[in-house]
């Protein structure tokens, strides 16, 4: 059962993070914080709010400079969070499932990306790359420059 739980407490917390960098976070900020906020000791929902947005500054903060660990470091904090939480409370996870369920949609959908590239024939006098989302790329050519015949020329 621990293990299940601590999946679930991973779960809530990568989706929860997700949606902080997401539009849809204004539309389900309020659900997530009265979620976490339910059952803490003394703790309001207006209280957890203000964490979750202390939280979602960092992210984008941390997503702007380019810190992969500073963003990681805000998943797993929501993650041990919501691990207490369904430790303390079994009965949460029941909720925190149907939570889920219901801010599925406003999920980010993983893009399905499909490529079909062919190359026939021809002479190439410099690299030719396929890809998708390729960028910062610098070739530096060296040697001599040879003479290129030109297209139709016989």
């Amino acid at each position: 059962m621990e293990a299940e739980l601590t999946a679930l407490a991973a779960s809530g917390a990568t989706a929860f993070v997700g949606l902080m960098a997401t539009e849809a976070w204004n539309q389900v900020r309020g659900r997530v914080a009265r979620f976490l906020a339910r059952g803490e000791d003394g703790e309001d929902s207006e209280a957890v709010d203000a964490e979750l947005e202390e939280s979602r500054a960092a992210l984008l903060a941390a997503r702007r400079g380019g810190d992969e660990d500073g963003a990681a470091d805000v998943t797993a904090e929501w993650r041990i969070r919501l691990r207490r939480a369904l430790r303390d409370n079994p009965e949460a996870a029941r909720e925190l499932r149907e939570l889920l369920d219901e801010l599925a949609p406003h999920q980010p959908a993983a893009p399905t990306v499909t490529v079909n590239n062919s190359t026939n024939g021809g002479t190439y006098y410099s690299p030719v790359i396929q890809g998708h989302d390729i960028s910062g790329l610098t070739f530096n050519g060296g040697g001599a420059v040879s003479s290129r015949p030109e297209p139709g020329a016989g």
